[in-house]
């Protein structure tokens, strides 16, 4: 009786776990992910052969509340909106194209390297600045300071990078891991600044100072677009409060 206990018990714990329990490879499956980006090895893209299933899923497991956490549909969200930025800031796809969000991850790094050198953009989440080099080596064990290439050559750090940036808060711009799952509560300056939960106020923590606020445009709608397409492919809604058009930036 004992040895039938702890089987139901066991099997008790994987239901109530659902994909926490099995991992992010339960949701994003290789098959998934090269369907997600069927574009990121193509001869035209200077990442191809960069961004591995492989290199996806080791990263994710150094987070492990990354792409587990609450409900099948809050995973199937969050890694929607996780792959739905990304996929924009590495986007190789032409504006209005009927394949426009199929070209994500064609790129490793800011294409004209002008931003904060030689600190510029690089990875999926295109990491900027020296101060997220130096705060993501420190939690990743990688001394990105003295050696930024590192995101751009090492494709698990060049992940494990970006998954730092969406898991973690910093300053008064709340985590986008947190907002994925509906679990963020705007303060009244965010309310005041008509930041809302939803996709748009992650493209607010992510680029805000350069979308936000100005009314409709190209990147939002670019950003959306992919966010829409994974939700579709994951089978998941994906909220409201998708743009950020009329939010002031966090940090105005």
């Amino acid at each position: 009786m004992a040895r039938y206990a702890a089987l139901a018990a066991l099997l008790l714990a994987v239901a109530v776990g659902g994909a926490a329990a099995q991992g992010v490879g339960s949701v994003i499956t290789q098959s998934v992910y090269a369907s997600m980006l069927p574009n990121r090895d193509n001869s035209q893209c200077p990442a191809r052969g960069f961004y591995t299933y492989d290199a996806f899923i080791a990263a994710a497991n150094t987070f492990p509340d990354f792409g587990t956490t609450g409900s099948a549909d809050d995973v199937k969200r969050e890694l929607a909106a996780f792959f739905g930025q990304t996929s924009h800031e590495t986007t190789g796809g032409t504006r209005g194209a009927a394949d426009q969000f199929q070209w994500g991850y064609c790129f490793k790094e800011e294409i004209n390297k002008a931003t904060s050198p030689p600190y510029y953009g690089r990875g999926p989440i295109q990491l900027t600045g020296q101060s997220n080099y130096d705060l993501a080596g420190r939690a990743i064990g990688k001394d990105l300071v003295s050696n930024p290439d590192l995101v751009s050559t090492d494709a698990v750090v060049s992940f494990r990078t970006a998954i730092w940036f969406w898991m973690t808060a910093q300053g008064n711009k709340p985590s986008s891991h947190d907002v994925a799952l509906g679990r963020w509560t705007p303060t009244a300056a965010d309310t005041a600044a008509g930041r809302v939960p939803g996709y748009g106020v992650i493209t607010n923590i992510i680029n805000g100072g350069l979308e936000c606020g100005m009314g409709q445009n190209d990147a939002n709608v670019d950003r959306i677009g992919y966010y829409t397409r994974y939700c579709g492919m994951l089978g998941t809604a994906t909220g409201g409060n998708l743009d950020c058009y009329t939010q002031r930036n966090f940090a105005s």
